[in-house]
């Protein structure tokens, strides 16, 4: 069966799937830092069983995929993606109480909606992550966090499509979540739900806080330019941003990309940048402040190859 053939058959399951799907579709459209050609189709995944049975014939018929959510913190090729991308979004968002403290929450579902449903229910603990702006699989899977808390603080456990495409449901203790790492990372397991365990607040208070934290990312972070949000991982004992501003690099550009004169922890899309202008700009800071100060900066980002 050749490619094309194998194309059709996973397009054909996506369909038996009640799954929504589109060809040639720019990838540009569906990450926040706005680059990226186009991918040779999109499946619009509904639930976990879809996700296993298009994961299952991608993987038996050789086709490349790429399970995406809303793609903030990717960057992809200025080619494309020489395969298929399976997007969890609001097709796959759903969002319910369990019990008095518990959420159970799909993986499409974002960040915000989650954070807002938890205040619409008086329920404290993920004050945090309003404003992050990627999904629920997407914060489990890189253990998202800022001001001070984590995913890990919140999660009790997660159903996932594992790389053997069994659907299993795992605890929080066996994602091995540190500073923005899973086990995920290395599993190949694909975040389908998610448990969170919060507690009982007071609602003014909660928004309170939620508030503030928005008010200091619109002050602090280059919001008004698309962006994969924080670019490089924290070095122990330094601030990415700032030993960048140190090394006299706070506006510094490779073509339509940027370092932030805003935040200089972000690469920012300034001007059109395509893929090649960040990823030469990602590897000259790192250069630049390595040989200035010692320290490397790992590279938050995920960076997806062509092929």
């Amino acid at each position: 069966m050749d490619s094309s053939n194998n194309m059709e058959a996973l397009l054909n399951a996506a369909k038996e799937c009640g799954c929504d799907y589109v060809l040639n579709e720019p990838l540009s459209a569906h990450t926040t830092f706005k680059i990226g050609g186009c991918c040779k189709a999109m499946i619009n995944i509904n639930s976990a069983q879809s996700l296993k049975k298009l994961m299952d014939i991608a993987r038996e018929y050789s086709l490349r995929y790429y399970v995406l959510g809303k793609g903030s913190n990717v960057l992809f090729d200025d080619k494309g993606f020489d395969g298929v991308i399976l997007h969890i979004g609001s097709g796959f968002d759903r969002i319910r109480l369990v019990g008095d403290n518990t959420v159970r929450v799909q993986a499409g579902c974002s960040m915000m909606k989650l954070c807002r449903f938890a205040l619409e229910n008086s329920l404290t603990g993920l004050e945090f992550a309003y404003g992050i702006p990627g999904t629920v699989g997407g914060g489990v899977f890189m253990n998202a966090g800022a001001y001070g808390g984590e995913i890990k603080d919140v999660l009790k456990s997660c159903t996932v499509v594992t790389g053997k495409g069994e659907i299993k449901e795992l605890d929080a203790s066996q994602l091995e979540l540190s500073y923005r790492h899973s086990a995920l990372m290395e599993s190949g397991d694909v975040v389908c739900e998610a448990v969170f365990e919060l507690q009982k607040g007071d609602r003014d208070l909660i928004e309170t806080k939620m508030n503030d934290l928005m008010g200091r990312r619109k002050d602090k972070q280059p919001l008004d330019y698309p962006n994969a949000g924080s670019t490089f991982k924290r070095p122990e004992g330094f601030f990415a941003g700032k030993l960048i501003q140190d090394c006299g690099l706070r506006g510094f550009a490779v073509g339509g990309a940027m370092v932030s004169e805003k935040h200089c922890g972000f690469v920012i899309n300034k001007n059109n940048a395509t893929s090649a202008d960040v990823v030469s700009l990602i590897k000259q800071v790192q250069n630049i402040v390595q040989k200035e100060t010692g320290q490397f900066l790992e590279c938050e980002v995920r960076i997806i190859p062509y092929k």
